[in-house]
């Protein structure tokens, strides 16, 4: 600007241009994010799009009945009642349809013979009472509707109790003001009977949904989460050394990214309502495809996954002991990991079985499979039970030595399998008497060294992030001569090794509850004969 000597001239930029394309080109992105997002939404479950494809032309088809001159001539304007209906009643299963099929029919029944009664006792009474019976009839009728719904023996049919209630209400009044509540009645009727028929048909015909077809993969992919699970998480609690665990407070508000599997199986803990739900639409289906006998017994379903739901539930514990702040030491834990491993891998395959004889609904013999599961199950227990000393702190293990290894030295035979142990115990107990003192009596063990027990901790914490850290923190900053906080740091090491006892007796317990799943196989594969699987 042009001014006296000395002003300063001020340069205003047209920012308007700048700000509105980048306005543009952040909307630009969100829009294809959204489309993005919208994409894979409609990628994960085809049937979505086919489902809204399905209530568009229901609606469509019975819309067509006002839009045509000659059909709205014969139903008149009554018809409208067709479009609420296929609206209301067009579920996303065939299933849940046929379900609200038969409670819109039954209500909507019973609520028109109920109308025409009232209107022709109010009409008799004459013009002055009619509008108070009437009006008492409403309140009734809404009272008891409303009370009823909440009866659990008649819960399932909660949407047949609201359609009794309004389609009542709306038949009584239309017909008291019309003067005329059969005709009134009949007319309405007739336009839900049509909007019922338009999506029954549309939904059986045209790319079916089924629900009990939703329910049995359901099931099935239940099965290779939790099989999938179990070894995801005991190959994490074996390969990990501890050199990268996190601290408890971010554990816990961890989604686990890099543990697909477990969010696979925290998901079927919360499936009980999906299946439930499911197997009750599924009743009402009429035989289709593989299902092809009345009287499916869809409620096994729900039975079988509840014991599947109880067996996932050893799988969540396991896990809370992977992510738990206090570990076994990374040394301890490969010493029984052949052990674990037979047992981890025998109980998922049979799992994994038990949701394919389900999917191809055959009946396999699963007594094989389980006395495998059973046989290394109880080497894993003796071989805890056999090193129980392992577990408990009085056992002073060298820094420099790692535990032997069980699965160089156990045989697949219970027979030699005593003997081996015996012998590895002789073998410890002679190398400990070795390193015994003179004045010390023989077969007790020697007293806690500080100065060899500070550097062994020293060397493991942080590697093995004992539990509590802030005890190993205060430890090494008294340099290790407190004779009394010793014991305090043997009973916090026993503690950790404890950790591994937790961790296989949820995995014996889970082998446990195999039989129970078993059991609830077997009689599911009966009652729906399954085919015999043949060699």
């Amino acid at each position: 600007m042009n001014g006296k000597n000395g002003s300063i001239e001020i340069n205003i930029p047209q920012v308007s241009k700048v700000i509105f394309h980048d306005a543009e080109k952040s909307s630009g992105l969100s829009c294809r994010g959204w489309i993005m997002e919208v994409w894979k939404f409609c990628k994960e479950d085809t049937n979505r799009i086919i489902f809204a494809l399905k209530v568009g032309l229901a609606v469509l088809l019975v819309s067509l009945l006002i839009l045509i001159r000659a059909p709205y001539h014969v139903f008149g304007s009554n018809i409208i009642w067709s479009i609420l209906t296929v609206a209301i009643m067009f579920e996303y299963t065939v299933g849940s349809t046929f379900n609200r099929g038969f409670n819109r029919a039954l209500g909507s029944l019973l609520a028109g013979v109920l109308a025409i009664v009232v209107a022709q006792i109010a009409l008799n009474t004459g013009p002055v009472a009619e509008p108070i019976i009437i009006g008492i009839s409403i309140f009734l009728v809404g009272a008891i509707t409303s009370f009823m719904k909440f009866w659990p023996p008649l819960a399932p049919y909660e949407y047949g109790f609201r359609v009794i209630l309004f389609t009542y209400c709306l038949i009584i009044v239309s017909g008291y003001r019309m003067g005329n509540p059969i005709r009134t009645s009949m007319d309405r009727l007739y336009s839900i009977a049509i909007g019922g028929i338009v999506a029954v048909s549309v939904n059986v015909l045209i790319f079916p949904i089924w629900a009990g077809e939703q329910l049995h993969q359901e099931l099935v992919t239940n099965f290779k989460s939790v099989a999938d699970a179990l070894e995801e998480c005991v190959k994490k609690y074996l390969e990990d050394d501890g050199s990268n665990h996190p601290e408890f407070s971010s554990t816990v508000m961890d989604d686990f990214p890099d543990e697909p599997a477990y969010k696979k199986c925290r998901s079927t803990l919360s499936s009980s309502a999906k299946l439930e739900s499911l197997a009750n639409s599924a009743k009402w289906e009429p035989p289709h495809g593989r299902f092809s006998h009345f009287f499916y017994p869809w409620s096994e379903y729900v039975k079988v996954s509840a014991v599947l739901r109880y067996c996932a539930y050893e799988v969540m514990a396991l896990h809370g002991v992977l992510h738990s702040e206090i570990q076994a030491p990374y040394n301890l834990r490969i010493t029984f990991q052949q052990e674990i491993q037979d047992a981890t891998t025998e109980a998922a395959e049979l799992v994994r079985c038990l949701g394919n004889d389900i999917r191809d609904m055959q009946k396999g013999l699963k007594a094989p499979i389980l006395k495998k599961v059973h046989a290394t199950t109880e080497r894993l227990q003796r071989a805890i039970d056999m090193h129980s000393y392992l577990l408990i702190s009085t056992y002073d293990q060298p820094p420099d030595r790692q535990l032997p290894k069980l699965s160089h030295t156990l045989s697949a035979n219970l027979s030699d399998f005593s003997n081996q142990m015996a012998e590895i115990d002789v073998t410890l107990r002679d190398e400990q008497n070795l390193n015994i003192p003179p004045s010390q009596p023989l077969g007790s063990f020697p007293p806690a060294q500080t100065e060899s027990y500070h550097e062994s901790m020293r060397k493991h914490s942080r590697r093995l992030h004992s539990w509590p850290s802030r005890e190993v923190d205060a430890f090494e900053e008294e340099g290790g001569n407190s004779a009394d906080f010793v014991p305090k740091m043997q009973a916090l090491e026993s503690t950790a090794h404890l950790s591994l006892a937790t961790f296989t007796s949820l995995l014996v317990e889970f082998v446990a509850r195999l039989d129970h799943l078993v059991e609830a196989v077997d009689d599911l594969s009966k009652m729906a004969k399954f085919k015999i699987q043949t060699a």
